[in-house]
């Protein structure tokens, strides 16, 4: 079984996150639940969801505490969230930043954390071609990159019939961008501050010996 938690604010759409997650999962094989977490959250104010990916019958329901992969749309929550609690070892996390690796870590106070850490600028590249700051399908294009669980193919055809025409198709293509970003094919299209994360610095913007597929 493959778990996976989802850190982001009110807005960004983490809970069609977990959603779309889990239908890319079904799609590509797998017994899927995807968990909302439900709150007084407001806009900008902290959520999490859940995942799980398995090739037998889920019977557990609760929440995800031992994730094997974490995804997280907004970086300001590196220390508040602690993203890289109950991390498996040599489990993924992938952040929505415009920053490296180690400045990942730094900010999470996970220097010594046994993980692959990706980053991937989900957000920018959101804004750059959907229009809006909805850095879902990034995340997912991103996590298809890095990992094999779900296949980037699944990610677009389930962005594509939850979304029909031509803001499934804009979804499809921001997917498609995080994966070659995450493979190697580093995003740089826009780098006005307006248009990036205001928590990371310009830079370098991934550490290529840990995007390697697991």
């Amino acid at each position: 079984m493959t778990q996976v938690r989802i850190h982001g604010r009110g807005g960004q759409g983490v809970v069609t996150a977990a959603e779309m997650l889990a239908r890319a999962g079904f799609l590509a094989g797998h017994e899927v639940q995807a968990i909302p977490s439900f709150g007084s959250e407001r806009t900008g104010a902290p959520v999490v969801a859940y995942c799980r990916f398995s090739d037998a019958r889920l019977r557990t329901r609760e929440p995800v505490l031992e994730p094997d992969v974490v995804l997280v749309q907004d970086p300001t929550l590196l220390g508040p969230a602690r993203p890289f609690a109950g991390l498996a070892p040599g489990g993924i996390v992938i952040v929505d930043t415009t920053a490296d690796a180690p400045w990942v870590r730094e900010h999470a106070g996970a220097q010594d954390a046994d993980a692959r850490v990706v980053t991937v600028p989900a957000t920018r590249i959101a804004m750059d071609l959907l229009g809006r700051p909805k850095p879902a399908a990034a995340m997912l294009g991103a996590y298809a990159g890095c990992a094999d669980h779900i296949t980037l193919d699944a990610v677009q055809q389930v962005f594509r019939a939850r979304f029909p025409g031509a803001v499934g198709e804009a979804n499809a293509e921001v997917a498609t961008t995080a994966f070659a970003h995450v493979r190697g094919d580093l995003y740089t299209r826009d780098d006005s501050p307006e248009k990036g994360d205001a928590a990371a610095p310009a830079g370098p913007r991934i550490v290529p010996q840990e995007v390697s597929r697991a």
